[in-house]
């Protein structure tokens, strides 16, 4: 889906805010400036598909948008279990926001286990749509309900809409020749289309998905479309909604372009399709599938057209050594894979590194350590970036901010890893894979030019005059060392992990030799051209914040609350991890006080600390979900009165 928008403007986060009017014998029509949804149900019960489509009906209706999806880690989790919730929360307005909200103004729960496990994320007077089917006496006893909170008065403090979805699902789809269990699956479709009515979302999108989705089985199709039009009817005509809403386009949140709804592991594999093509190179994908980063690999295999190779090893090593191997050959090489699978490729980082090949590393994180948290986020493999392979082995890290600047990091790990013949971390992590929000696509002459050039001939004289080629003599400004195709007559040369001598690339063990190319190596990554850090400080405060990677948003909206209450505070916030900013040092130095967020314990914070001798504070998470914008926002506000 893609929509037009016209002005720019910058606002902050609003507050659901109301004003009615009732047109002639119709029901009230409440207008917001935002509203936050939450679809949650057994992991079978459609609930990502569910918000997926009301997201993009919403990003077609020219919303601005975040998202978070929060699934378990299993296929199919027991049913009816609080393990086995699966949630959707969809964050919407009219203007500029920057996170999937804190909490839900609207909760949809499929079944006990949903209403149990996100009721105490429900501010009081939160519109709650139950599925009354569901809540029999045997489903409420698996999740601990002693009694029914739909009749013991425990949600009085709610507006609750008690909808019986499975029956009425079922009593639409008896035209269809179906079993009862397979009229139950639609039960998503009918709440889909009664949240779309109550927040006059457009229809036509989700029908032609559905018709497209299910083309195989006609009969399902029509089912789901026949169920998605009866929950817009109930809507309109059950007196228990009394009233809809609506939410006007954000026509003035972004500036003049195209866009549409990116998740960012979607932003991410367009960015590295967009550089291999801006680099004139072949790009090589080899992973093993991994959870958050699967998605990756799923994508770029549909792209064989644009020059796409995509290679699914049978372990994380053989993919890495596939994707170096395709370096070697001369591809825009690509492994993409999880923090467990980063341990496995060290030794084949370590290597890139040895042999001063361009190859991209993407690190979709996730909780650990180990297995961890397969489907939940965090930022706690920094540290391995930086760090996590023998000897001393630098590489860049690179890390986005939010889903739709995993496009343009993408594009900027690969201008690194091509210019600088480096390995490059890229960094991203579950909440901003599985999160979307609108994208502007840009023009073609706006991304930038990528191409390199490879070694074609000799490139130094020896001193009888033969002229040779000797693969590690470094162009001056990037120390970079030629890249030459194997297979190009002259420029035979060896490769191997084995140190080699400067210059010729031959073995070597001579000790000044290992020390000289050690440091050649961390100069060349210290050396790397990166912009200065943007200091976002209009009210000259004391308090610096400093955020990286998918802390972003929540900063950003933490900060705008504070300003907004009169708070003085300033806010950067780094892509480039490795090297830092040239000018960070001075920005940081600059404040009375430094504090840096993180879904970790701390690990940026370690670096900051070890490299400038700035007293950064630490304010950490890692519980596998995002930061609340209200939870920063206070505990950056008793920093700044500390």
């Amino acid at each position: 889906m893609t929509s037009q928008v016209s002005s720019p403007a910058e606002q902050t986060d609003g507050t659901v805010v109301g004003e009615q009017r009732k047109p002639g014998g119709a029901k009230d029509v409440r207008r917001l400036d935002r509203v936050i949804i939450r679809f949650a149900g057994d992991s079978g019960d459609g609930m990502q598909l569910t918000g997926d489509r009301f997201t993009s009906e919403t990003a077609s209706f020219g919303n601005d948008l975040s998202t978070l999806p929060n699934f378990p880690a299993e296929i199919r989790a027991p049913a009816g279990t609080l393990p086995g919730v699966s949630s959707f929360q969809l964050h919407f307005a009219d203007h500029d926001i920057l996170t999937p909200g804190d909490a839900p103004n609207v909760l949809v729960a499929m079944n006990p286990a949903a209403l149990k496990a996100n009721i105490g994320d429900l501010p009081r007077g939160a519109e709650i749509i139950v599925n009354t089917d569901e809540f029999t006496k045997r489903a409420l006893q698996k999740v601990g309900y002693d009694s029914s909170p739909l009749d013991d008065g425990s949600l009085d403090g709610y507006s609750l809409h008690p909808v019986p979805l499975t029956t009425l699902t079922v009593e639409a789809l008896k035209g269809f020749d179906l079993s009862r269990k397979e009229a139950e699956r639609s039960k998503n479709m009918f709440a889909l289309g009664l949240l779309s009515w109550m927040y006059h979302r457009p229809t036509e999108g989700t029908e032609k998905f559905l018709k497209s989705k299910f083309a195989k089985k006609p009969d399902i199709a029509e089912a789901n479309v026949a169920a998605f039009r009866a929950g817009w009817n109930f809507g309109e005509t059950t007196e228990d909604f009394a009233v809809s809403y609506e939410v006007a386009p954000a026509a003035q949140a972004f500036p003049v372009g195209t866009y549409r709804n990116i998740s960012g592991n979607l932003a991410l594999a367009y960015g590295l399709i967009a550089a291999s093509r801006q680099a004139d190179l072949s790009l090589f994908l080899g992973s093993y599938p991994i959870t958050p980063a699967s998605d990756i690999l799923h994508e770029l295999s549909k792209h064989k057209n644009f020059g796409v190779r995509t290679f699914q090893a049978e372990d994380e090593i053989a993919g890495i050594g596939a994707a170096l191997g395709a370096a070697f050959g001369g591809s825009l090489a690509v492994t993409t894979t999880s923090g467990p699978g980063v341990a496995l490729k060290s030794e084949t980082i370590g290597l890139a590194v040895s042999l001063e090949l361009p190859l991209l590393v993407v690190d979709i994180q996730r909780g650990g350590p180990s297995t961890g948290l397969p489907t939940k986020t965090e930022q706690a493999d920094l540290l391995q970036a930086m760090y996590g392979r023998n000897g001393e082995a630098p590489v860049p890290v690179v890390a986005p901010k939010t889903p739709a600047d995993c496009f343009d990091a993408a594009l900027e790990a690969a201008r690194i890893a091509l210019a600088y013949r480096t390995p490059v971390m890229l960094l991203s992590d579950g909440y901003l894979a599985n999160g979307s929000e609108p994208w502007r696509i840009p023009d073609l002459d706006e991304l930038p030019d990528l191409r390199v050039q490879f070694a074609s001939g000799p490139n130094h004289t020896l001193a009888d005059g033969t002229e040779v080629f000797w693969p590690y003599k470094r162009d001056p400004q990037t120390l970079a060392r030629p890249w030459a195709i194997p297979g190009t007559p002259g420029l035979e040369h060896r490769i191997g992990g084995i140190e080699k001598q400067d210059g010729t690339g031959n073995i070597s063990y001579d000790p000044a030799n290992h020390d000289f190319m050690v440091r050649t190596r961390q100069a060349k990554i210290d050396g790397i051209e990166v912009p200065d850090v943007e200091v976002d400080d209009p009210h000259g405060a004391r308090t610096l914040v400093l955020g990286w990677g998918s802390t972003y948003g929540p900063i950003t909206a933490a900060v705008r609350r504070l300003r907004a209450a009169g708070e003085p505070i300033a806010q950067a916030h780094l892509r480039h991890l490795n090297p830092f900013p040239r000018n960070l040092g001075a920005v940081l130095k600059s404040y009375d006080k430094v504090v840096i967020p993180e879904m970790n314990l701390g690990q940026l914070a370690i670096l900051v600390r070890a490299k400038y001798l700035v007293d950064a504070h630490s304010y950490n998470q890692v519980n596998g979900m995002p930061f609340k914008a209200e939870q920063l926002a206070a505990a950056l506000k008793e920093a700044i009165d500390d």
